[in-house]
């Protein structure tokens, strides 16, 4: 409706185009043509230099009138980038001319103007006709009570000739005209916002290559964080589990060995309760290194090893797994560890009576699939180990979707990306 604030904000944003690109216009052309025909001095470079950096300024002042007039937020761009071990005004210098945000800077200021003129005058002839017209039972008796015309109409003549609306069906006529010209403007306001956003992202955003960079960095620094986390729990289960358990069976043969001569009996019965630790000990050590990767996901594949998990599993577990070839160790890995992880999800929070896991390979990626008949209310969002699984798969270009209503039942789905196992 044209009485929003998004509204009067969009149309605030295209009235301001055209003086803000006339500004940005008449410096880029200005500044470049001059220190572009100073490159055969010694000045050109540094003066061309200055003239890209006013223009990031200028972008960065875009940027922000579309977040606040657009409520379109857009990433700052990549930053300077100074050669390794250089620095001074001549490593700035070279930084402003290499950098590709300072020429998307320029290609904006120039390719900015012509739009800037449609922007201003469709919403300077809308605005205009359309709250004239609405507003017309306000003012319409001005016209010929304080001038020498009628009043407004068509085709008038200044004498009275002519359709003049000074009725009441031609002042209702105007008003029902004005609301819609300013509802036609609604969309074509919006559409011309759109195009707004995409100018503001596509030049004066980031880079394509640089949010894939920054995502790459974002997904490095995940992984490296839970590979620390994997290390400090299997350092805290190897401590406080079969660490412990092997000291005091240590003790325990030792005491069984003093004893061994002076009373047989007490030490084979000591002996015989360090056979059950050392049984006790080995099972810890067999789970800890199947955490790690099961030597059955190695052999046999990831159909195996999930139907190994799902029998540990509390509740009733299907698994079908639909593979033609084995993917990369570490995509399987992942999807192993994705499994496990939703399975003991099920177990523990789900109150459910049956599951069910399905894996299969669709194109390019591998699909993995758990669902229960569990209660619901799972939320990737609310800082459960859900988000941690979300992080872990977005680390190698996987997705996590969660459909969990409250009540049941609860699907998640992961899908990675298919990577051939290399030729061994």
């Amino acid at each position: 409706m044209p009485f929003t604030a998004r509204f009067w904000r969009e149309g605030l944003y295209g009235l301001l185009n055209l003086p803000m690109a006339l500004i940005g216009f008449v410096f880029a052309v200005t500044g470049l043509s001059v220190s572009g025909g100073l490159l055969v001095t010694f000045v050109g470079l540094p003066l061309m230099a200055v003239v890209l950096l006013g223009l990031r300024l200028f972008g960065r002042l875009e940027r922000s009138r579309a977040r606040l007039l657009l409520r379109h937020e857009v990433a700052e761009p990549e930053p300077l980038r100074l050669r390794e071990g250089r620095r001074g005004p001549l490593a700035w210098t070279g930084a402003l001319l290499r950098s590709d945000v300072s020429w998307r800077s320029a290609a904006y200021a120039l390719l900015h103007l012509p739009w800037g003129v449609f922007t201003f005058s469709v919403v300077t002839a809308l605005w205009a006709a359309g709250w004239s017209m609405l507003t017309y039972p306000l003012w319409f008796w001005t016209i010929p009570a304080y001038t020498d015309e009628p009043g407004v109409g068509i085709n008038t003549d200044g004498e009275g000739g002519g359709w003049i609306w000074n009725g009441p069906l031609e002042v209702l006529m105007a008003t029902v005209l004005g609301m819609l010209v300013l509802v036609a403007a609604v969309p074509l306001f919006r559409g011309m916002a759109a195009v707004d956003r995409a100018l503001v992202s596509g030049l004066l955003g980031p880079s394509a290559a640089a949010t894939r960079v920054r995502q790459l960095e974002s997904d490095r620094s995940v992984v490296v964080d839970a590979s620390a986390a994997d290390l400090r729990r299997i350092e805290r289960d190897l401590h406080d589990g079969a660490q412990a358990r092997l000291v005091a069976l240590a003790m325990d043969l030792g005491l069984a060995k003093e004893k061994l001569t002076e009373d047989p009996e007490t030490a084979a019965r000591m002996v015989e309760e360090a056979h059950g630790e050392v049984k006790l000990a080995l099972q810890e050590l067999r789970d800890l290194a199947r955490g790690i990767h099961p030597a059955i996901l190695t052999d046999r594949g990831l159909g195996p090893a999930l139907s190994a998990v799902a029998s540990r599993c509390t509740v009733p577990v299907v698994v079908e797994a639909e593979l033609d070839s084995r993917p990369a160790e570490a995509i399987e890995g992942i999807a192993y560890y994705t499994a496990s992880e939703l399975l003991q999800n099920v177990s523990k929070h789900s109150a459910a009576r049956r599951a069910q896991v399905d894996v299969w390979r669709a194109g390019d990626r591998l699909m993995l699939q758990v669902t229960d008949d569990g209660r619901g209310g799972a939320d990737a969002t609310a800082g459960s180990g859900l988000a941690g699984l979300a992080e872990r798969l977005a680390a190698v270009d996987g997705l996590l979707a969660i459909a969990s209503p409250t009540g049941g039942p609860t699907t998640v789905t992961a899908a990675l990306p298919w990577r051939d196992r290399p030729a061994s």
